[in-house]
């Protein structure tokens, strides 16, 4: 559904951040955000940071998107296995808003003001 939606480059993505230390939240907007097709693994286009969260997803555009059984990063180890979900990994950073919070896989965003650690994240599309 992602590729249906972004595959023009009409939608800009946004994402909101809960620093889990202080409660406060934070954004990051993407102007560009494509998702390719399955034939290509989902492979990510992003780009264009505005906000005030730091930018910790532009290092992972070009990556096709890592699962469980589907090791698409180039880590050397499957980083949905090492951080406890799914994404469009590269090294297993800096970006980690899809992993459990379980033992040490970490729910961060390691550009954050302060902290690397979530409470809460949540993102959407929007049209510019």
């Amino acid at each position: 559904m992602l590729h249906q939606l972004t595959k023009d480059g009409l939608y800009k993505a946004r994402f909101d951040l809960q620093q889990l230390s202080s409660g406060t939240w934070y954004w990051a907007e993407y102007s560009k955000f494509i998702v390719d097709s399955e034939a290509t693994k989902y492979q990510l286009t992003i780009g264009g940071y505005s906000g005030e969260a730091g930018d910790a997803l532009t290092t992972h555009s070009g990556m096709k998107f890592t699962t469980l059984d589907s090791d698409n990063d180039v880590a050397g180890t499957n980083c949905a296995v090492e951080r406890g979900g799914g994404f469009w990994w590269k090294k297993c950073g800096p970006a980690h808003i899809t992993a459990s919070q379980d033992g040490d896989k970490s729910f961060e965003w390691k550009r954050l003001l302060g902290s690397k650690d979530l409470q809460t994240s949540r993102g959407w599309l929007m049209c510019p």
